[in-house]
């Protein structure tokens, strides 16, 4: 199969849109037009993700200062950049404002992905203030994509909104973590697995999350520019999957998710 034959639609991705929002280990991603020849290149057709940098706010300001970017550059190139938003369990109110404001008035439909760990909320997904985001988020319809690899939360999470989809960001690192995050995203009917991240080198791990999970249950993702969104590409290509499961993860899971 050729790249042509796909229109891959890249869930997760960071831009980097000033010194606080580069994430590239290894030198700057350049503009943002760079950055979106750079997936165009490897065959990407869209991408979606939040803005983030590393923060331990005292206000909501921060957050709402990405989100702004995020829309900003969803209105300067509308055919390729879909926009995620940042929530945070430590301002609630305001976040759940937030959503009203992006997924409500703004016509946002990822919030994420949400890195707690870098953002000042460690692994904060099903506590009482975070569950109320989670059920405003899911009262619009809204996907969350979260990196959390404390499984019980994200099961907690599932279980107490069960109306809302949930994408758990990366499939892990050893055999056990992979096989362990493979079996909850089987079990749990609203959550699903992007394959962004670490993983993605082990050969096979596709071919076998198919046969966990469901083709349905995959959404393709890169974590650019943090990784080589070619690898990603290319990789699942290789894995020889039939052509519908591979519509299944580059596009179509994804749209039917968010509905765009």
């Amino acid at each position: 199969m050729d790249l042509a034959d796909f229109h891959i639609i890249d869930c997760h991705i960071h831009p980097a849109l000033d010194e606080q929002t580069e994430l590239n280990w290894f030198g700057a991603s350049g503009t943002i037009e760079q950055q979106i020849d750079e997936l165009r290149r490897a065959g990407i057709s869209r991408a979606c993700g939040a803005v983030i940098q590393r923060l331990d706010p005292t206000s909501f300001a921060p957050i709402r200062r990405l989100n702004d970017l995020a829309l900003a550059l969803r209105d300067r190139f509308p055919e390729f950049y879909v926009p995620g938003i940042n929530v945070h369990p430590r301002f609630p109110d305001e976040s759940c404002a937030e959503i009203e404001r992006c997924c409500g008035g703004a016509g946002v439909r990822w919030v994420g992905e949400l890195v707690g760990y870098l953002m000042g909320y460690g692994t904060e997904y099903a506590s009482p203030a975070a569950l109320a985001i989670m059920r405003a988020a899911a009262a619009h319809r809204a996907v969350v994509n979260l990196h959390c690899f404390e499984l019980d939360t994200v099961a907690a999470l599932c279980a107490a909104v069960p109306d809302l989809s949930v994408v758990l960001a990366h499939p892990g690192v050893g055999r056990e973590e992979i096989l362990a995050r493979l079996r909850l995203v089987a079990a749990t009917p609203n959550l699903y697995l992007d394959i962004s991240g670490s993983g993605i080198d082990r050969y096979g791990i596709l071919r076998l999350a198919v046969s966990l999970a469901g083709s349905g249950k995959l959404l393709f993702g890169t974590d650019y520019p943090i990784n080589n969104p070619a690898v990603y590409v290319h990789g699942a290509l290789q894995e020889n999957l039939a052509a519908a499961d591979l519509q299944a993860l580059f596009r179509r899971n994804y749209l039917r998710l968010t509905g765009l």
